[in-house]
C-alpha cells in the first residue's frame, strides 16, 4: 500500500554525503524542516568509515585543506555543526613525490617554502618555478570567481563571468599540461608540478588548470588537516544540526524517482512505495545520476540534459585496504601521503589490468593522521593504496550485480590484487612484513556505493568545459530541483561542502546573509 507524507517537510535532500549534509544543515540553521535520505545503512556518503577484522578505514578522506582556525571553509563547517569538529594538523610536509628513480621530494607549505624546495631540486628552473607559483595563486582566484555564479540567477552569473572573462580564459580554459608546457620542458619538473592531480581526478592533459590550482594549491596557505575521530566525525557533528531543528535523517532509504505537480518537482518516491512531498528537492547524488536515474525522460529540458551528458566522468580507481600490526612508522609509514610514478610521467592510469604493473600508486596511512586512533598493544594501523585506472578494466562486468559476476571476475580481482600488492611491497618492503590484512575494491565497488557512472570517484571530470558549464548551477532548470555536492563546486570534501552551501543558498538566500552576519 502506498504511503504518502504530505506537507511534513520544507525540503528533501537525497544523499548524505558532504554536500547533502551541508545543504540540509544550512537550511536547518535558517528555519527549514529538512528530511535527509541515504540509501545505505550508514550516513555520511564518502565521509563514512568502515571496519574489518578490527581495522577501520575512512574511504573518502586522505587529508583536508582549509581547516585551519579562521579559514573560511572551517568557519562554514563550524556553523553547520551542532558542536565543532576538532582537526589535527599533519605538519609542514603533506605529500612525498617519488618520480622515476629520483630521490623522493617532500612537498611543504606555505607557497614560499615549496618554491624554495623546488628551486633546490631544480636550480636551473628558478624562473619557471616562480611563474608556476604565481600561476597557482591566480588559477585559484579564477576558480573562486566562478563559484558564486553557481548560486546566482543566470543573468547575474553571466555578467560576473563576463567581468572575469580574462582570468577565466587564461586559467580555466587551459589544461594543467598546457600551462606546465608553457613554463618548462624539464620532464621531471613537469611531473612534479602535475603529480597531485589524483586529488581532483583530472588527468593533466584533460583537467582545467584552475581546478588543479584550486585543489593542489589548497594545502599551501595553511597545510593539511585530518578530523579527530576520523571521517565519521562529519555525520556525528552535522546531522544533529538537522534533527535538533525539527528535521530527520533516514538511512536505508533509496529514492527511485521525483514526484511532479505539472512541471514542478513536488517530492520523491522511494523503493518501498512511499511518496514524500516537499516543495524543494536537493540532489547530492551527482548531476548525471540525477538526470539518468531520478528524472523521467519526458519532463522536458532536453537541452540541459544534453549539456550535462556531454561532460565526461572522472577517473576510476582500485583501492587496497591494508591492516598492519607493529611499528609502522619505523618501517616507513608517515602522516604525509606518498605518490609514486615509476616511469617518471604523472599523466598515467592503469589500463592493462590485471597483470601489468600499475604506472602510479598513492599511499595514505589514515590511522597515523587520526589522533584519536588507539593502536593498542598490538600496534594496529590502517592504510590505503590507490591506483587510478581506466573504466575499461572492469566494464565487461558492470551490468552484473555484486555476487553475480562469475568466476572470471573473481579470478580477475584476485590477479589484480596480487599485482597491486606486489607493487606496494616493492615500495614498502619493511611495511609489507607487518601486513596482516588486505582487501581490494575495484571501480565496481564505487558504482555499488555511489552509483556514479563509470566508477567515477569524483563525479564529473574537471575539464575546462565542466568548469565553465552553465548547466551546473545549484538551481536547475526544473522548478523545485536543486543540486549539491562536488559537481556544483569542486571535487573533494571541501568542494562538496561548498556545493551544499551553494544549493542551500539558492533555496534560501538567508543562508549567506545569516552566515555573513
Amino acid at each position: 500500500m502506498q504511503d504518502t507524507e504530505n506537507g511534513s517537510w520544507d525540503a528533501v535532500v537525497i544523499g548524505s554525503g558532504m554536500g547533502g549534509m551541508s545543504a540540509a544543515a544550512a537550511l536547518s540553521q535558517v528555519g527549514h524542516k529538512v528530511l535527509l535520505l541515504e540509501q545505505h545503512q550508514t550516513l555520511g556518503g564518502l565521509t563514512h568509515s568502515f571496519s574489518r577484522n578490527g581495522f577501520t578505514w575512512d574511504v573518502g578522506i586522505h587529508y583536508l585543506s582549509g581547516m585551519a582556525p579562521g579559514e573560511q571553509s572551517r568557519a562554514v563547517l563550524d556553523w553547520l555543526c551542532d558542536t565543532p569538529i576538532d582537526f589535527a594538523a599533519l605538519g609542514s610536509v603533506y605529500d612525498v613525490l617519488h618520480i622515476g628513480s629520483s630521490e623522493p621530494l617532500s612537498l611543504t607549505r606555505p607557497y614560499e617554502a615549496q618554491e624554495r624546495d623546488l628551486k633546490d631540486r631544480f636550480p636551473d628552473e628558478a624562473e619557471a618555478i616562480e611563474a608556476w607559483t604565481q600561476a597557482m595563486r591566480e588559477g585559484r582566484d579564477a576558480m573562486w570567481k566562478i563559484f558564486p555564479t553557481r548560486a546566482m540567477p543566470e543573468i547575474a552569473g553571466d555578467v560576473l563571468d563576463w567581468w572575469n572573462r580574462h582570468a577565466i580564459s587564461k586559467w580555466c580554459a587551459r589544461t594543467t599540461k598546457e600551462v606546465i608546457d608553457d613554463l618548462t620542458d624539464n620532464p621531471e619538473l613537469a611531473a612534479v608540478l602535475a603529480a597531485q592531480w589524483g586529488d581532483h581526478g583530472g588527468r593533466p592533459g584533460r583537467a582545467s588548470f584552475a581546478m588543479h590550482a584550486l585543489i593542489a594549491g589548497a594545502y599551501l596557505p595553511s597545510g593539511s588537516w585530518y578530523p579527530v575521530g576520523g571521517a565519521a566525525a562529519y555525520a556525528e557533528h552535522i546531522v544533529p544540526t538537522v534533527t535538533k531543528n525539527g528535521g530527520e535523517a533516514r538511512a536505508g532509504v533509496r529514492v527511485t524517482g521525483l514526484l511532479f505537480d505539472a512541471d514542478r518537482v513536488a517530492g520523491v518516491s522511494t523503493d518501498d512505495g512511499s511518496e514524500i512531498r516537499a516543495d524543494v528537492v536537493i540532489s547530492d547524488i551527482g548531476v548525471r545520476e540525477t538526470i539518468d536515474h531520478l528524472l523521467p525522460g519526458h519532463c522536458g529540458h532536453d537541452d540541459w540534459f544534453d549539456e550535462i551528458r556531454a561532460l565526461p566522468s572522472s577517473i576510476a580507481h582500485f583501492n587496497l585496504f591494508l591492516g598492519f600490526e607493529g611499528d609502522i612508522e619505523g618501517a616507513g609509514a608517515t602522516k604525509a601521503n606518498h605518490w609514486f610514478f615509476p616511469a617518471g610521467d604523472a599523466d598515467v592510469v592503469w589500463t592493462d589490468a590485471p597483470d601489468a604493473a600499475p604506472p602510479q600508486m598513492t599511499v595514505s596511512f589514515g590511522s597515523l593522521k587520526n589522533t584519536a586512533h588507539d593502536p593498542g598493544p598490538r600496534q594496529r594501523h590502517s592504510a590505503q593504496a590507490l591506483f587510478w585506472a581506466d573504466w575499461s578494466t572492469v566494464e565487461k562486468w558492470a551490468h552484473l550485480p555484486p555476487g553475480a559476476r562469475g568466476e572470471d571476475y573473481a579470478e580477475f580481482k584476485a590477479r589484480a590484487e596480487a599485482t597491486l600488492m606486489a607493487e606496494f611491497k616493492s615500495r614498502f618492503p619493511d611495511l609489507a612484513k607487518l601486513l596482516v590484512y588486505q582487501e581490494l575494491a575495484t571501480p565496481l565497488s564505487t558504482v555499488s556505493f555511489t552509483g556514479h557512472r563509470h566508477g567515477a570517484f569524483y563525479g564529473l571530470d574537471v575539464t575546462p568545459e565542466r568548469v565553465v558549464c552553465d548547466g551546473l548551477r545549484a538551481k536547475t532548470p526544473i522548478q523545485g530541483l536543486y543540486l549539491a555536492g562536488q559537481d556544483v563546486a569542486s571535487p573533494g570534501i571541501p568542494g562538496a561542502l561548498w556545493g551544499g552551501l551553494l544549493a542551500a543558498a539558492s533555496v534560501d538566500p538567508k543562508v549567506f546573509r545569516h552566515f555573513q552576519g
